[in-house]
C-alpha cells in the first residue's frame, strides 16, 4: 500500500491517540509490526505551539519514515500554517483531524465537529492541500450523528481537493465511543472514492481485522484502543492477514521486556516528572488482565521516580512468575477511560 510516494510495509496502522501515541509508543508499535503510525494531534493555534506538550507531539527525531503529523483546528489559515510549520520540521505526511469527539475539541468546532460544517471542512482541506506539497490525509467519522451520516459525500469532495488517503472511524460524533462501530458507511466510502480508505473502530483481533477488511473493501485497518498495553497486536494482525495463521503471542519474558523497554524510552522522552505520571496508565493497560495487579496498583501509582517504578515492577514479576498471564480463556478487555482517542 502507498500514501503518495511512500510504500508501506503492511496495511495495519496505529491510530493517532492524544495522550497515548507519543514518539516512544509509536516506535514500539512500529517495531512490533505496525506499517504506519500517526502522531498525536497537535493544535494549529500558533499561540499554543511553543508549549512543552505541543513540542513533544511534533518531535520526530529518529522516527521511522514516513513521519505523519495530525493537526487539529477550525481556522483554514491556521491549519495551513500549521501544516507548513510541521513540514518544515520534518513531517512527511499531514493528517487532518475530523474524527476526535472530545468535548473540548468539538467545542471550538474542530475534530469531528467539522463534519457538521461541510463548508468549513472543505475550506480547511483546500487550504492545507494548497499549503504543502507532501501527502495530505483526513481522519473522520461516519457523520455528525446517526441521522446524518455524510462521510460518503465528504470523502468524494475531499478526493476532488487532492486528499491522498481517508480514514473512517465507524461511529458518528454523537456516538463518541458508545455502542458498536458500524462498517457499512466505511464500505460505501470505499466504493465512492479512488484513494486508499482505512477502516477504524473496534478492531481488536486478527480475526476482526480480516472481517472488517472483507466487509468494507478497505485498503487498511487502523488500530487504536486495542493496542494500549498490547502493542504486539500489529504483528499478530499482519501475520494473520498475510498467512491466515494465528501467530503465537509473546511469552511472559518478552512481555516484561517490552514493558520495561517502553518505560525507559518513555522516561527519556518525557523527563522524570511527566514520564513517571504518564507511565502509570501504560503500566495499567499492560497489566490490566494480570492476576494480583489490582492489589499493587494503588501503591504503584504513588511512586514518584523512574527507579521506584522499575524496581516495583521487577519485584512484582519476580514474586509472581505468572503475573502477566491472564486467566484461561480471558481475552484482552482493557477498560479505556481516555476520551481523546481518535
Amino acid at each position: 500500500m502507498k500514501i503518495g510516494p511512500y510504500t508501506l510495509p503492511n496495511n495495519v496502522f496505529v491510530a493517532p491517540m492524544a495522550g497515548v501515541t507519543d514518539r516512544p509508543f509509536r516506535a514500539l508499535c512500529r517495531a512490533l509490526g505496525a506499517g504506519y503510525a500517526v502522531s498525536e494531534m497537535s493544535a494549529s493555534d500558533p499561540s499554543l505551539r511553543d508549549s512543552v506538550k505541543t513540542q513533544r507531539r511534533i518531535d520526530h527525531a529518529g522516527e521511522t519514515e514516513p513521519r505523519a503529523v495530525q493537526i487539529a483546528g477550525a481556522d483554514p489559515a491556521m491549519m495551513a500554517q500549521a501544516a507548513r510549520y510541521n513540514v518544515e520540521r520534518g513531517a512527511q505526511i499531514i493528517d487532518i483531524n475530523m474524527g476526535c469527539p472530545a468535548r473540548k475539541v468539538c467545542n471550538v468546532q474542530a475534530g469531528s465537529a467539522l463534519m457538521a460544517n461541510e463548508a468549513l471542512a472543505m475550506a480547511i482541506v483546500s487550504a492545507v492541500r494548497a499549503a504543502v506539497e507532501v501527502p495530505v490525509t483526513v481522519k473522520m467519522r461516519t457523520g455528525p450523528d446517526p441521522l446524518r451520516r455524510n462521510a460518503v459525500d465528504l470523502a468524494r469532495r475531499f478526493e476532488q481537493l487532492g486528499v491522498d488517503m481517508i480514514t473512517v472511524h465507524g461511529r458518528t460524533r454523537a456516538c463518541a465511543y458508545r455502542g458498536q462501530a458500524e462498517y457499512d458507511t466505511i464500505a460505501a466510502v470505499k466504493q465512492s472514492v479512488g484513494v486508499p480508505v482505512v477502516a477504524n473502530g473496534d478492531i481488536d483481533s486478527p480475526e476482526q481485522a480480516r472481517a472488517v477488511l472483507l466487509a468494507t473493501g478497505a485498503d487498511a485497518v487502523m488500530i487504536g484502543r486495542a493496542a494500549q498495553g498490547r502493542p504486539w497486536i500489529f504483528r499478530e494482525i499482519a501475520h494473520f492477514l498475510a498467512t491466515g495463521q494465528a501467530l503465537a503471542g509473546p511469552d511472559l519474558g518478552e512481555i516484561r521486556a517490552h514493558l520495561l523497554e517502553h518505560l525507559q524510552d518513555h522516561y527519556r522522552f518525557h523527563g522524570e516528572y511527566t514520564g513517571v505520571r504518564t507511565a502509570r496508565k501504560h503500566v495499567g493497560w499492560y497489566l490490566s488482565d494480570s492476576p494480583g495487579w489490582q492489589a499493587h496498583r494503588q501503591a504503584f501509582n504513588t511512586l514518584s521516580s523512574p527507579r521506584e517504578q522499575i524496581s516495583a515492577l521487577e519485584h512484582f514479576f519476580a514474586a509472581d512468575p505468572s503475573a502477566l498471564a491472564p486467566p484461561p480463556g480471558a481475552a484482552n478487555q482493557n477498560t479505556f477511560d481516555h476520551r481523546e482517542v481518535a
